[in-house]
């Protein structure tokens, strides 16, 4: 008897992505804020002779899974890293936000 592959397995999540978040938003700037409750990333696209910036995307997290996507991020960063050489970090000017307690990537 063949089994169904459409069935759902205990625990398994089914997760849609539609076509217009499929294509993604391009960023080269994270800036992050965090409070005693949630993390927050703001996503940024920069563009070179633009005083003006808009964030793109907001991603608001728990500390537990900002510290899970963190651990996420060093993971896959080591494994490309493994294949394709270490990724170069070119110092770039500082960009003068101030937000409160912030971090960038």
């Amino acid at each position: 008897m063949a089994e169904d592959k459409n069935k759902k397995k205990p625990g398994q999540i089914n997760i849609e992505l539609d076509e217009k978040v499929a294509e993604g938003t391009y960023s080269n700037l994270a800036i992050i804020n965090h409070s005693v409750s949630e993390f927050v990333v703001d996503f940024v696209s920069i563009m070179p002779g633009t005083p003006k910036s808009k964030v793109k995307s907001r991603i608001i997290l728990t500390p537990q899974h900002a510290k899970r996507l963190m651990k996420a991020l060093s993971d896959n960063v080591a494994k490309f890293e493994n294949m394709h050489g270490e990724i170069k970090d070119y110092e770039q000017p500082p960009i003068p936000l101030n937000f409160g307690p912030t971090g960038e990537a």
